[in-house]
């Protein structure tokens, strides 16, 4: 599914030149459960950055699907952002004025689904993961964990087919953090692919394989 080939991404800040990913390979398949651990400023989120099409890298290949993605047009990387990734991030991102279902409509509403077919799939989306009776809710009135499985129903109603976590439990409870890895798992039905960015060692043991990444480089594969 995922095929990076001698990937680098490098910044110029001020003076200086700073290789975020360097000369990174790799390849994940369909419906895998990959953790991405390393130090702060190890390069990890930026890679998870490039995977998601935030970010492009400065030389190397990033195949999506058998596709070239730095070739293809910035209508095209929208798209493909839009209706192939999910992203789930450590601080949720939820819009404060919003409800809950209003907050998972909103990638549906940039897309241009009709607002029938949003409130519908946006209901569907928060009863898989358990908050179908929050659904008018705003996030003030939401617990830490109750915010970040609105978040990943906001990332799975356009039904992609990859996953990116970037800390998803960072600002949760362990008990809170359980519940949110063990719903994203459940989530990974069919060929869904899991890429989680995480710190804790406890998160990153329940992946089939674990990246650890150190100075932009990939130090380690562990399954």
């Amino acid at each position: 599914m995922i095929e990076l080939d001698d990937v680098c991404r490098s910044y110029t800040v001020g003076d200086s030149e700073v290789h975020a990913v360097q000369h990174v390979s790799l390849h994940i398949g369909a419906g895998e459960h990959v953790a991405i651990m390393g130090p702060s400023g190890s390069g990890k989120s930026t890679l998870l950055h490039i995977l998601g099409c935030l970010d492009r890298p400065t030389s190397g290949v990033y195949r999506f699907r058998g596709r070239d993605v730095g070739m293809l047009s910035d209508d095209e990387r929208s798209h493909m952002r839009q209706h192939e990734i999910g992203f789930v991030f450590q601080f949720f991102y939820l819009l404060a004025r919003l409800t809950a279902g209003a907050n998972v409509e909103l990638p549906m509403l940039f897309a241009g689904v009709p607002k029938s077919e949003r409130t519908r799939r946006a209901t569907e989306a928060l009863e898989a993961v358990g908050l179908g009776d929050r659904i008018h809710h705003r996030p003030d009135q939401l617990s830490g964990g109750q915010r970040q499985r609105v978040a990943i129903a906001r990332a799975l109603v356009m039904r992609p087919s990859l996953l990116l976590a970037d800390e998803p439990t960072g600002n949760l409870d362990r008990s809170s953090a359980e519940e949110v890895m063990t719903l994203l798992e459940r989530l990974r039905a069919g060929d869904r692919t899991l890429i989680v960015v995480t710190h804790d060692p406890e998160v990153a043991r329940r992946a089939q394989r674990i990246i650890r990444m150190t100075d932009g480089r990939i130090e380690e594969e562990r399954v």
